[in-house]
């Protein structure tokens, strides 16, 4: 590491290895008095590219992870899968696309009415956060995704998730173009990331 950030360096890592969730740049540098910490933080995660635990970052927040290579050493044997409703796929897909997004949104893209306990199913798996309400009439809640979609997904912000040319590269896309020409680009990888969750 960098003579320059050598203490700082550790007392970041430290503070990183010493957390149970995942660190905004703000919350390591309270935590270290106010010290500018993000020259450290690229030296750290410099320092751990290509090993068997990497730093990263996922929409702001900082943590240590297993590298994507090895993490089939270490994933438990018994796991117990939770399927996600065909409902709840496509919401957390319009609300990832979409974000902010209200429930009325969300119905008016689906098509049809969605239930309470279907957003309440992607908030449970930590995807899915309130994110304020709609300064509108009567004030509707409006939802966004959380780190944690970011992280389970392997992307470093909403940016990263694919538009409507790389679905259709990947071949997640019907063949038939016609079927998507009335819909929008994030429509058409609205109902696309839906398939690739469900499968």
């Amino acid at each position: 590491m960098s003579e320059v950030y050598d203490d700082l360096a550790r007392a970041v890592e430290a503070t990183l290895f010493a957390s149970e969730t995942p660190l905004s740049l703000d919350d390591i540098s309270r935590h270290l008095g106010g010290a500018a910490v993000a020259a450290a933080l690229g030296v750290l995660s410099a320092h751990y590219a290509g090993r068997g635990v990497e730093l990263v970052e996922r929409g702001g927040y900082w943590h240590f992870q297993t590298a994507p290579d090895l993490a089939h050493l270490l994933r438990r044997e018994r796991e117990d899968p939770r399927k996600l409703s065909r409902a709840a796929i496509e919401t957390l897909a319009i609300i990832a696309y979409h974000e902010p997004v209200s429930r009325a949104e969300i119905e008016a893209i689906r098509g049809v009415q969605t239930a309470r306990g279907t957003i309440d199913v992607v908030m449970e798996a930590g995807w899915v956060r309130i994110a304020g309400r709609r300064e509108t009439p009567g004030r509707p809640t409006i939802y966004a995704t959380t780190p944690a979609f970011l992280a389970h997904f392997g992307l470093a912000t909403r940016r990263d998730l694919p538009g409507l040319d790389e679905l259709r590269a990947a071949g997640l896309l019907d063949p038939i173009d016609t079927a998507y020409a009335a819909l929008t680009d994030n429509d058409a990888a609205d109902a696309a990331l839906a398939g690739k969750i469900d499968e």
